[in-house]
């Protein structure tokens, strides 16, 4: 798979736009690297719940996940990333001398959905915003507190420009303050 709006989206999140975080993204997104969330301190194939696409550390604390779906834009497969990232605590990896980096007070989780492979006239847009209402509504749920939902295709994400991009950058300096 060419994972097109996952290297679209790579490429918008990037260390000039955030100088004082330390940006990991999976292979699809550009990165070198699985990016894995475990449950627990300690580093198993029992306590790792799951990969996010993306995950920004900022003092030395997980402060943003995305997750970017292409292909499965059902509710199961959405919720079920969110819920899995948010029953997580820590992110470990050997490139971090697998020293267990846990989440911030406040994670603000943002899920990416495509849209390029929708009908016409689908009714999939009014009910990712349903969904995305649904969840805010139970926030907290353990570290994250924030939740956005952004769906649309790669040109609606590809220029700089007024277009959804700089929209999600915007949405994540806010968060970060």
């Amino acid at each position: 798979m060419e994972h097109t709006l996952h290297k679209v989206i790579g490429k918008c999140i990037n260390g000039n736009e955030f100088p004082n975080c330390k940006i990991i993204k999976d292979p699809a997104c550009g990165g070198q690297q699985n990016v894995p969330l475990f449950c627990s301190k300690d580093k198993s194939n029992e306590t790792e719940y799951c990969n996010v696409d993306l995950l920004m550390i900022k003092d030395n604390k997980i402060r943003v996940i995305i997750e970017i779906e292409e292909t499965d834009v059902k509710p199961t497969q959405i919720c079920g990333k969110f819920l899995t990232s948010a029953l997580s605590s820590y992110y470990i990896h050997k490139s971090e001398n697998n020293a267990p980096i846990g989440m911030s007070d406040s994670v603000l989780f943002i899920q990416i959905l495509d849209t390029s492979q929708l009908k016409e006239k689908t009714s999939k847009i009014k009910q990712w915003e349903k969904l995305e209402k649904s969840i805010k509504n139970m926030l907290p749920i353990n570290k994250i507190r924030k939740y956005k939902l952004l769906y649309g295709n790669v040109s609606d994400f590809k220029n700089r420009e007024g277009n959804k991009c700089t929209k999600l950058v915007a949405y994540i300096k806010e968060a970060l303050k």
